[in-house]
């Protein structure tokens, strides 16, 4: 049975929220056993919580303004959701930034999320202001 792609999006929307307040306990409940996060750069990682390890190493804190979210079937019964919009916070230093543009692509099946791949420019605008 295939998933309805407004039920991904729910679930899509649900996960992001959860990281976005840091409650990694609600956040983790959206996961697939198995689940594969790529980031820019290919880097490839399967737990949530060394994601979140990484971040701190880059990010005070880290929001995303979201401009639109679509949902496409893909093959097997699952729904790849893409979310854009851009990213605002404040880097180690203090420094605010926003404005940096982001597309996360959310795989759900069977009502869980099996992967996400991340695209950014924080990496570049990071550099520029350094």
């Amino acid at each position: 049975m295939s998933l309805d792609p407004l039920a991904a999006i729910d679930i899509a929307k649900a996960y992001l929220a959860a990281m976005e307040s840091r409650d990694l306990a609600r956040a983790k409940s959206f996961l697939a056993p198995g689940i594969e996060f790529i980031f820019p750069g290919g880097a490839r990682l399967n737990d949530l919580d060394a994601i979140v390890a990484g971040s701190a190493k880059r990010y005070q804190f880290v929001g995303k303004h979201i401009e639109s979210i679509d949902a496409a079937p893909v093959t097997g019964g699952g729904v790849a959701v893409y979310v854009r919009g851009t990213l605002h916070g404040r880097w180690l230093d203090g420094g605010a930034f926003e404005g940096i543009r982001f597309i996360d692509r959310i795989e759900v099946r069977d009502g869980l999320i099996v992967r996400q791949d991340v695209w950014n420019d924080s990496g570049e605008i990071r550099n520029a202001v350094r």
